[in-house]
């Protein structure tokens, strides 16, 4: 898979990510981009203002986390906003994923961070924030505080996660990608307990994670969730209990656009 790095010079998690990755293998067929401006208020990632960006199949942004209650924390999900764009990107717009290189990434970043899961929560986060790209993607990211932003064991961490797509391949029987099922994800919590257990342990390759705190749902997130997924849509997978009040409401939509779900 050709991919890129794409980090602020802003910020400390993503610099660190960068630095460990050129100590582990610096390759110059990585394209790395640093970003003067904070990574998620950025504009104009497009080919015109980076030209390299046409061969790459995935761009993966290095960041920090930031959470009020500054859990320790590494984290992984897609960029975009379901509603308004508080926090760079477009309303309403949402970047293009893979199901199969998010969940493949959340494996290996589950395995690489073994010795420390006691202490730090894995997690995938719903599809959130900007930027707006139009090459598939995703962020990485090391959370919570300064202190954990510049722990080089932690951006080491990281960076072998995103150093592993370099064997990542979908048509590989190796790593079982040829049998997951692509599927997006409704309800929940911003950060998701459901949807983690099934990234690991089941078929299901998860791409846009639509939250409860965004619902109700629209034609138009779900219709963002599929297209902006790369693999074709198999099913939507619905947090049952986080779907609150609105279960019927996302039932009638999903049935208008013929889409199979299973609650889980």
């Amino acid at each position: 898979m050709r991919f890129g790095i794409i980090y602020s010079e802003k910020d400390f998690a993503g610099a660190n990510i960068v630095n460990q990755l050129k100590k582990i293998s610096f390759s110059p067929q990585i394209l790395i981009i640093k970003l003067k401006k904070e990574t998620i208020f950025s504009k104009n990632l497009n080919v015109k203002s980076f030209p390299k960006l046409k061969n790459l199949d995935f761009v993966i942004f290095a960041s920090k986390h930031e959470s009020e209650k500054k859990t320790p924390s590494l984290c992984l999900h897609a960029p975009g906003n379901w509603r308004d764009a508080k926090f760079g990107g477009k309303s309403g717009e949402v970047c293009l994923t893979s199901a199969y290189v998010l969940k493949y990434l959340f494996k290996e970043l589950n395995k690489n961070a073994k010795t420390i899961k006691e202490k730090f929560e894995i997690t995938l986060e719903s599809t959130h924030h900007g930027p707006l790209i139009n090459t598939p993607c995703c962020f990485i990211e090391i959370g919570s505080c300064e202190e954990q932003w510049k722990d080089p064991f932690l951006g080491k961490i990281l960076a072998k996660t995103i150093l592993s797509l370099q064997n990542f391949n979908s048509n590989s029987a190796k790593n079982k990608i040829n049998n997951y099922l692509p599927v997006i994800g409704i309800g929940g919590p911003h950060y998701c307990p459901n949807f983690n257990k099934i990234q690991l342990k089941t078929k299901y390759a998860i791409s846009h994670i639509i939250p409860k705190y965004v619902l109700p749902l629209t034609s138009k997130m779900l219709k963002q969730a599929e297209s902006k997924t790369k693999e074709q849509i198999g099913k939507v997978l619905l947090d049952w209990k986080g779907l609150g009040k609105y279960k019927q409401e996302t039932l009638d939509l999903l049935n208008k656009a013929h889409l199979k779900y299973e609650k889980i």
